[in-house]
């Protein structure tokens, strides 16, 4: 076995993951509501579609998940 896989092997490598990304690894799940940040419009959250990719049907610009909003 090289030292690279020794390494690898032992829990000693370059690893700079570790983390659990976002929220703490956790998703805020399905159902919720995405919310535009500059008038307030709300629109069902749906599955597999993130809310900072819709635009408010209002004004244009740019959604966020309510969760976000209350922290």
């Amino acid at each position: 076995m090289s030292n690279q896989e020794n390494d690898q092997a032992s829990g000693k490598g370059l690893g700079f993951g570790g983390g659990k990304g976002r929220n703490k690894g956790g998703g805020f799940g399905t159902g919720g509501y995405c919310v535009c940040a500059k008038c307030g419009r709300k629109v069902p959250h749906r599955q597999g579609v993130k809310c900072t990719s819709l635009k408010c049907p209002l004004c244009g610009k740019p959604m966020i998940r309510e969760e976000l909003l209350k922290k």
